[in-house]
């Protein structure tokens, strides 16, 4: 299965992509980012800085908004 890293904050998601087979990484620093297939962030401080430097060449999913089976589908069609 994939390499996914995922905020801290994303506790349901977390659980939801584990029990999937997924392994969990998570994300504190960009590093972290770099060795992931694909990324779950919360959104919450999405660009405050107007920063948009690339970290990862991997998806990158706004989990804003969404249930964590949402994103559970979501990650699985991104790397499938």
């Amino acid at each position: 299965m994939a390499r996914i890293g995922v905020e801290q904050s994303l506790t349901q998601v977390k659980e939801a992509l584990m029990e999937m087979g997924h392994e969990i990484i998570d994300l504190q620093t960009e590093e972290d980012a770099r060795q992931c297939d694909c990324c779950v962030v919360s959104g919450m401080d999405n660009n405050v800085m107007g920063m948009q430097d690339t970290v990862s060449e991997g998806q990158v999913i706004n989990a804003q908004g969404y249930s964590a089976e949402e994103i559970t589908q979501m990650v699985n069609e991104r790397l499938s």
